[in-house]
């Protein structure tokens, strides 16, 4: 089965590891996916992540973090949909939770999150929302 939208599969598979209370999750490998993992894990919404060759695409394996057994992620939200990409100037950023949370934009500098786009100048793609 193919997946049309990948970085909602991706928050979908950790949104459920997490409610779940597993450890780890597994999740195909690719450069976009491996730059939102590295944001998650640079912000302290995860433990940590590798990425696993296994001869073909890879697998990136997202160990989960939990403070007194509740997970630290609280919601993921994909924002911009295949359907209806949602864009955002510097000025127009989307604040998540009033600064609480994370957004993730893709903008022509990379992947970053809100705080760092609107430091750098820089709109974009809003992909999802963390917190």
């Amino acid at each position: 089965m193919q997946i049309t939208d990948v970085i909602a599969d991706m928050l979908t598979r950790i949104r459920n590891a997490s409610s779940a209370k597993h450890e780890t999750v597994d999740i195909p490998a690719s450069g976009t996916k491996k730059a939102i993992a590295d944001i998650l894990c640079e912000e302290g919404y995860v433990a940590g992540y590798q990425i696993i060759e296994d001869g073909k695409q890879g697998i990136i394996r997202i160990t989960l973090k939990y403070i007194a057994k509740k997970p630290v992620i609280q919601g993921l939200k994909r924002v911009s949909k295949p359907g209806l990409r949602i864009y955002a100037g510097c000025e127009d950023m989307p604040s998540v939770m009033k600064g609480l949370g994370t957004a993730i934009v893709s903008t022509s500098k990379g992947i970053m999150t809100d705080k760092k786009a609107r430091r750098e100048h820089v709109g974009g793609e809003v992909l999802a929302f963390i917190w």
